[in-house]
């Protein structure tokens, strides 16, 4: 069986509540191919009292009937449910059975929870009433829901304001993997890769563990996002709108708004998407932002530390990698490789390793050795200069000292030049004149390989490398 990798912060806590004297309804949630399935199913090695899954754009009868043979294969002998409380009454009946001769924990896993709330079913209102009327009143229950339409999960079964309103004891948001993570599992399959071709794959499809599963390390980095991206009915390439539409309802305005966030480098405000959408700035625009960034595609970050200048910023690297190359449907299989060195691929590559540094923040803070003190990180971008000036990491101390980072992506040593000198040196001074700040600055470069001594190499104190991103940050 498949080796579970790198999720021991999880193991660790679904153990925790196994050893707990009490009812437990647990929520497990995080985008498609993120392994949710695979993390409980391996870790409980299938062995449930009740298990049954959803059926992805399944209807009422469809999901009715799959939840029917689930039961009968636990062991109900009766006629099948026609309604979701009758299916519930029978699940409490079985448990209930079950749970009074055995003595380990009654383990219920009910996957892909969302596809079962078909229109006008009635199916949270039947859940909610199973486990307020039989579930937690059964002492050994442990109750598992897990469901990729995170933002469906968070309305309705974590922040349900009806009768399953903080009923969840526990949630888990299993997220895609570090580049630590990531690391680990290339060496589980076996692989000689250097961290420079990890990073290369990171950077064009995150860490969704699914997506590392379909890399082949006996060819380079640049060989598989070919083979994945740009080669006939490749892979990677088909996965984009299956994600959407297995993550929404209504994918088509979400995908959207994705694409217009990959168009801006800088992100967004609320109002300037509605503007280019041609949509109204309302809660219906609210919601479907609060759920991108739910699903982890999307950030909201402040412009400084002020409140209410909220830019929304794309982060997931499949879906930029996707809007800047794949969805062209480019004709050559060997695209990748072939573009090697030009400055299209050059400037992709600078703008999403700044996209892996502000995944990897806490990272970076422990090698500062900043951990020790209290901070606030966060991005800014002027209103006032001309051109407009974006610093994507600053890190505000307590200490009275603002850590102003920049970025640069290279693969060999990178050299700082004359003019890469002055535009730093005018970015810190337009932050600093726009933004009133009374607090020292430090200026530190984020590079792969580090920063070969120079003229103007001074300008950083001290140099965070690829090799400071791959480590794992004590809690």
């Amino acid at each position: 069986m498949e080796k579970l990798i790198s999720r021991e912060k999880e193991i660790a806590l679904l153990n925790k509540f196994m050893m707990s004297n009490r009812p437990e309804f647990i929520a497990v949630y995080g985008r498609r191919r993120v392994g949710k399935t695979f993390l409980i199913r391996q870790h409980f090695q299938d062995q449930f009292d009740f298990y049954v899954t959803g059926i992805i754009g399944g209807t009422f009868e469809n999901e009715l009937e799959a939840f029917n043979m689930a039961l009968k294969r636990y062991g109900h002998q009766g006629t099948k449910a026609t309604t979701w409380m009758q299916a519930f009454g029978v699940l409490g009946d079985l448990l209930k059975q079950k749970s009074e001769y055995q003595q380990r924990r009654c383990i219920v896993f009910i996957d892909e929870l969302p596809c079962f709330e078909t229109r006008n079913s009635g199916f949270i209102r039947a859940l909610d009433h199973f486990w307020n009327s039989q579930g937690a009143w059964i002492d050994n229950m442990m109750l598992i829901v897990c469901g990729s339409a995170t933002s469906w999960m968070i309305r309705n079964v974590i922040n349900n304001r009806g009768g399953l309103h903080n009923r969840v004891t526990h949630e888990i948001h299993l997220k895609p993997f570090t580049l630590y993570q990531t690391e680990q599992f290339f060496a589980e399959q076996g692989s000689n890769w250097d961290r420079l071709s990890i990073l290369q794959i990171y950077m064009a499809m995150g860490g969704v563990p699914y997506y590392l599963g379909l890399v082949d390390t006996e060819y380079s980095a640049a060989e598989n996002i070919d083979k994945l991206f740009f080669e006939e009915n490749a892979e990677m390439r088909n996965e984009y709108s299956r994600l959407f539409q297995s993550l929404y309802r209504h994918p088509e305005k979400y995908m959207d708004i994705v694409k217009l966030l990959a168009g801006h480098k800088q992100g967004l405000t609320r109002k300037e998407i509605a503007n280019q959408l041609r949509i109204p700035n309302n809660g219906h625009l609210g919601d479907m932002l609060d759920d991108l960034q739910y699903c982890d595609f999307v950030r909201l970050y402040n412009n400084g530390m002020k409140v209410n200048t909220g830019i929304y910023q794309l982060m997931d690297f499949y879906t930029l990698f996707y809007h800047q190359f794949a969805r062209r449907r480019i004709t050559d299989r060997h695209y990748w490789r072939n573009t090697i060195g030009t400055p299209g691929q050059n400037t992709w590559y600078g703008l999403a390793f700044e996209r892996v540094c502000m995944s990897h923040i806490q990272q970076i803070i422990y090698a500062l050795r900043l951990d020790y003190i209290h901070t606030e990180f966060y991005s800014w971008r002027s209103k006032e200069s001309t051109p407009r000036v974006q610093i994507d990491i600053i890190i505000d101390r307590a200490d009275g000292i603002v850590t102003i980072c920049e970025v640069k992506y290279s693969k060999t040593e990178y050299t700082l030049s004359k003019d890469e000198y002055e535009k730093i040196m005018n970015r810190v001074a337009t932050f600093i004149q726009e933004t009133k700040c009374k607090k020292g600055t430090q200026t530190i470069l984020i590079t792969t390989k580090g920063m070969k001594p120079s003229g103007y190499s001074e300008i950083s104190k001290r140099t965070v490398t690829l090799d400071d991103l791959f480590v794992e940050v004590p809690e």
